[in-house]
């Protein structure tokens, strides 16, 4: 289990989860008058995440398996050191689509018919590094499906509120993917990966990142404003913009050491409180 957990970087999960929970949360309380949806749209929104998030790294796995190998950063990685084989993966790959399916089937038809579009960008996503360094947008568009998709869990449509949400985790998505991106900078341009730092160089593709995190916080905004948000909400979003500034605090184009720090552990940060400023607004709304 835990081969399987390190393989898809379970941890990771923490990224998107909370997003499409607090797309599960304002969608429930603008239609049903309440934020809490019920355990068992909670049960299978969580399910459909899983499954999404797992295949996807899985199958990210086995395709970057060869880029992998050359890379030192990456020569551990359980599929090149041969912790796993790619059989394997595969297999975790399968029955996580399968899982991610049935919760979709448990929802409504129209998560059920976006089903193989949402496996295109699942699956698409290592393929694109290979040929544009717009593959940041791709990854984002990717992620930013998980809260769009936890809106529609609950409401089987689209509405203004969940754009705002995927907008939001497409520009935050592309500035951590850069800055992740940059710890690899010199490899990728050795093997023709194609990633905006490798395209403009580090220093302007830091600026890129910022830039993208810039949108990020006024999307935030305006999703708050769209959504009807309480203060509360504002609050959390101001502690997102400053754990956004800290993050681009932590790297420059001179030190790089603290690249990892700034991936993981602040947007890991920003994730959380995000879910948790929608859950003190929701509460607090249909409260009151």
């Amino acid at each position: 289990m835990k081969k399987y957990l390190d393989l898809v970087k379970f941890e990771h999960t923490v990224f998107a989860l909370p997003f499409a929970y607090a797309g599960m949360l304002l969608a429930s309380l603008q239609s049903r008058g309440t934020g809490w949806p019920g355990l068992e749209v909670l049960l299978w929104v969580t399910l459909a995440m899983a499954g999404a998030r797992t295949a996807a790294m899985g199958a990210n796995r086995v395709i970057d398996a060869a880029i992998d190998a050359r890379n030192p950063r990456t020569a551990g990685r359980e599929i090149p050191s041969g912790k796993v084989t790619p059989a394997q993966a595969w297999a975790l790959v399968i029955v996580s689509v399968v899982v991610m399916a049935f919760a979709a089937w448990q929802l409504n038809p129209l998560c059920l018919v976006l089903l193989p579009l949402a496996l295109v960008f699942l699956i698409g996503y290592p393929y694109t590094k290979r040929f544009t360094w717009l593959c940041h947008a791709w990854l984002g568009v990717t992620d930013g499906a998980a809260a769009a998709g936890g809106w529609i869990a609950v409401t089987g449509h689209f509405a203004p509120g969940a754009w705002l949400l995927w907008a939001v985790v497409i520009f935050w998505m592309i500035g951590l993917d850069v800055i992740y991106a940059t710890m690899d900078y010199a490899f990728d341009r050795a093997n023709g990966i194609r990633s905006i730092p490798a395209r403009f160089g580090i220093p302007r593709g830091l600026g890129i990142a910022a830039g993208s995190h810039a949108l990020t916080f006024a999307l935030l905004v305006a999703t708050g404003v769209v959504v009807g948000a309480s203060a509360l909400y504002y609050v959390a979003v101001l502690v997102m913009g400053g754990i956004l500034l800290y993050e681009h605090r932590l790297v420059n184009p001179n030190d790089l050491t603290r690249a990892n720090v700034a991936f993981f552990d602040a947007n890991m940060w920003l994730a959380l409180t995000m879910l948790a400023g929608v859950i003190a607004d929701v509460t607090y709304r249909t409260l009151t």
